[in-house]
């Protein structure tokens, strides 16, 4: 600004002082002016051209730029979505990449085997084993992951010996079969069962689908962009537990669409953030709400993503919806009655007979499942954008 009216001045004063004979001759006064300024001023003009023709070409790509919030509660299944995103459209997990993940693994390994073990002394579970119950039990209940070893960290021979002998005692079995009843991550079983190709293997490098299942927590505000079709998409992820939602607000402007993701297996756990029990889905619907009825949201599309339909497929068998939620009337081991049940539940929220929700089952571990779910979903975007934005 100081600029400009430093050459607005240079300018005024140039007139001034000019015979009026001169105007007469010159086309106009900055063709005119451009020989009575100084290099410095010259050079300031150029800068200020330069500004101008970057501005107008950022407010062309942001029209050619979709931007994705997920939202959802934690372990709702958002961060997998990110990482299938990078698979599916971008250059995936390199070597380099995979490796950082190792000691990411190793801990989910040990978190899961001291949720179990804690879980056995809370819930009075009996080891099988007398070596499991007073030493191999103690063993990991002791153990820590290093927070400044990060990427480096790994299981000890020990530990490994013990979480193996721990996974095969039936009474860590019977905790894993109560799994509702305490906070368990989703991949404990699959990485358990796997022990000893994950930690006992010298040239171990973890499979994508090693990387898809790990768990960290989302603190803070994560994005990935990608571009499909000379469409730019710019996905946010933000954490999911109560302490990390007052971060979403800074999310909220020029939204293109709500990726609001639920997990379909939450419908018999509590929320291990509350010490009131609260259901789980209950806490992601109540959460839908306030984002479907969000003025921030009003020209937002909304896109439902029900998640973990192979968690939930393998926990109705023996986990009735009827006894969490009473006005559930389908069949019992019904996996399709209960994705349909819990679907209608949360489109119910919907106050809005102008608002669509566009609703996919998925299994976000699955790359094939959300590769052709997110087809489906970017045809979707683009046609909803397709005036506004001219994209397609």
């Amino acid at each position: 600004i100081l600029l400009l009216n430093r050459k607005s001045n240079v300018e005024l004063e140039a007139l001034q002082l000019m015979p009026s004979c001169c105007c007469s001759r010159l086309p106009s006064l900055p063709g005119m002016l451009e020989c009575c300024l100084s290099d410095y001023e010259k050079e300031a003009r150029r800068i200020n051209a330069e500004i101008e023709k970057q501005i107008k070409k950022d407010k062309k790509d942001a029209r050619r730029e979709l931007k994705l919030l997920l939202l959802g509660t934690g372990e709702s299944g958002k961060s997998t979505f990110i990482k299938q995103m990078r698979i599916i459209h971008g250059d995936g997990f390199s070597n380099s990449d995979k490796e950082r993940m190792i000691g990411v693994i190793h801990a989910n390994i040990l978190d899961s085997m001291q949720s179990l073990c804690a879980a056995a002394e809370h819930l009075g579970v009996t080891y099988a084993s007398s070596i499991n119950s007073e030493i191999n039990s103690q063993l990991v209940l002791q153990a820590e992951t290093n927070p400044l070893m990060g990427s480096e960290f790994v299981l000890t021979p020990d530990l490994v010996a013990a979480i193996k002998e721990l996974w095969a005692d039936p009474g860590i079995q019977e905790c894993y079969a109560r799994r509702r009843e305490f906070q368990l991550n989703d991949s404990a079983k699959y990485y358990l069962c796997d022990i000893q190709r994950i930690c006992e293997s010298k040239d171990y490098l973890p499979t994508e689908q090693d990387v898809l299942r790990s768990r960290v927590a989302t603190t803070g505000i994560i994005e990935y962009t990608f571009l499909i079709q000379n469409v730019s998409f710019r996905m946010v992820d933000v954490g999911g537990q109560r302490s990390e939602r007052r971060k979403w607000i800074h999310c909220f402007e020029n939204v293109t669409s709500i990726m609001f993701l639920v997990a379909l297996s939450e419908y018999d756990q509590v929320l291990f953030e509350s010490s009131e029990n609260v259901n789980r889905m209950e806490e992601s619907k109540a959460l839908f709400l306030t984002i479907v009825t969000s003025q921030w949201f009003e020209n937002s599309s909304i896109i439902l993503f029900l998640n973990k339909k192979d968690l939930l497929a393998e926990k109705i068998l023996s986990s009735h919806l009827v006894d969490y939620f009473p006005d559930f009337t389908g069949p019992a081991r019904d996996a399709s009655a209960a994705e349909n049940f819990i679907l209608d539940m949360f489109t119910a929220l919907n106050p809005y007979d102008r608002k669509t929700i566009y609703s996919h089952f998925t299994c976000a571990t699955d790359t094939e499942n959300i590769r052709f779910v997110f087809a489906a979903v970017k045809d979707t975007i683009l046609q909803i954008n397709l005036q506004e934005y001219n994209l397609v």
